[in-house]
């Protein structure tokens, strides 16, 4: 049989024998979570404008130190001086640990910050690669063990839900209210779609079909995990506008409409 050698990339960073614009994704990808980076770690810094009446920001949820409302009341007094203190760098570390060790943001940014490769058939700026069982990307192996922190963040979450219609007057339901519970729902289609996550609850057994709650839980997670790039996207830009809105409305910028 007749055979052809076709080459699938050339040598050198960047040159490639593909004709579309390979670079597009890549770039979008840079871009969108470059911008996530920058806000997120100003608004973690600020340390202030992260409430407004019944609302909280995911970022700063849960509040463990920071205002009279915090778990634990305000900033300790054996805090040293020298270390920044807001009440979201006590707690950001667990989601931001699980999103940047996703199976998904994995390969995103590998390709968009890395290069590693910046698209298939695209030449990449180094020679080898070693994978993930050497320093430093050895560590993304920790993934399953956020995944067990972001489970109980959506809780969490799921709390502030209901304590964003408890108004100072009673029962109601704001534009804020709708915002965070909007968030929380992509949060939990994000969570629950893991693929760490349907291995824990379809994983290590032969035929899952012979557990019937199992094999509901994994095809529900399953189901989530087809769409989870979509998620992963939409949840990054709705708890980012969550903490832009309570801010927005903090600061006096926006105004929150009570719907009830």
């Amino acid at each position: 049989m007749s055979s052809i050698d076709v080459p699938l990339k050339k040598n050198g960073f960047g040159q490639t024998s593909r004709r579309d614009a390979w670079w597009q994704q890549p770039l979008a990808v840079a871009l969108g979570l470059g911008a996530f980076i920058v806000y997120s770690t100003w608004a973690a810094f600020q340390g202030d404008h992260y409430r407004f009446g019944p609302y909280l920001s995911p970022f700063y949820s849960p509040e463990i130190f920071g205002s009279s409302e915090a778990w634990f009341g305000p900033k300790p007094a054996w805090w040293p001086t020298w270390v920044p203190f807001t009440a979201a760098l006590l707690i950001l570390w667990a989601p931001g640990g699980f999103r940047f060790t996703c199976y998904y943001y994995r390969g995103a940014y590998y390709k968009a910050f890395w290069a590693d490769p910046p698209a298939c058939a695209v030449g990449e700026p180094r020679k080898s690669y070693c994978g993930e069982q050497a320093f430093p990307l050895i560590f993304q192996n920790i993934h399953r063990y956020f995944l067990y922190l972001a489970l109980a963040f959506i809780v969490l979450l799921a709390h502030d839900v209901y304590l964003a219609t408890q108004f100072s007057d009673g029962f109601g339901i704001g534009v804020g209210t709708l915002v965070l519970l909007t968030n929380t729902c992509l949060l939990g289609s994000y969570t629950l779609g893991c693929h760490s996550l349907r291995h824990l609850v379809g994983g290590r057994i032969d035929e899952v079909s012979k557990s019937p709650l199992r094999k509901k839980m994994y095809d529900g997670s399953s189901c989530l995990n087809q769409r989870h790039m979509r998620f992963a996207w939409l949840s990054l830009f709705s708890v980012g506008f969550s903490d832009l809105y309570v801010r927005m409305c903090s600061m006096g910028i926006w105004h929150d409409w009570r719907i009830l």
